[in-house]
């Protein structure tokens, strides 16, 4: 059986993300899931760096409404983000033989207030063929992710040449942030750990 870190309140994550919930998961958390549906619109004043911890503080806030004894964790990816497969092939063009930077915000709202952070990384693309980015896009999976391409797919692991910063704030949530703003309210050593 696997263990989890022992919280001192319940753990709720904002989001039904599976690439979210993986790595949560496999940081030693134990978590429900209750997916925020907040109007995601913003300002276009705002840099695009101040995207996504807006649109994350947004959603933990919501549901800290519903849950306010609990810990809440909502993330948000800076998204430029193709509706159909046409404009997805139009995005990865865009992106092909360019460094890009990806910016992921996170917000945990807890008992005691609102903590934001946000976390970005420099990917680099190699130049893509035609067929690879049609070959991808026909697939799907292009459709629901930042940037109109996953890291852990197909297009990310045969087109990124380097990434400098965390694998995880491209993947979609920066678990290194995540776990600074969780670690005052993990439980102490003999109690760590639950069985």
């Amino acid at each position: 059986m696997q263990t989890s870190l022992s919280l001192q309140y319940p753990f709720i994550l904002a989001s039904n993300s599976p690439r979210r919930k993986e790595i949560l998961r496999s940081a030693g958390f134990e978590f429900s899931v209750l997916p925020s549906d907040v109007d995601e619109s913003f300002s276009s004043d705002m840099k695009p760096q101040e995207v996504p911890v807006h649109l994350a503080e947004r959603k933990a806030n919501e549901l800290a409404r519903i849950s306010p004894n609990s810990l809440v964790l909502a993330a948000d990816t800076v998204v430029i983000l193709g509706t159909d497969k046409s404009e997805a092939i139009y995005m990865l063009q865009q992106l092909s033989g360019k460094t890009h930077e990806v910016v992921t915000g996170i917000a945990l709202h807890t008992p005691q207030g609102l903590l934001t952070k946000a976390d970005s990384a420099l990917v680099k693309f190699r130049t893509f063929e035609d067929w690879e980015i049609d070959f991808y896009v026909r697939e799907g999976s292009c459709l629901d992710k930042a940037g109109s391409y996953g890291v852990q797919d197909f297009l990310g692991m045969v087109g990124i040449e380097s990434i400098q910063g965390s694998f995880y704030t491209v993947m979609g949530l920066p678990i290194f942030d995540v776990y600074q703003l969780m670690k005052p309210y993990i439980l102490d050593g003999k109690q760590l750990f639950i069985r």
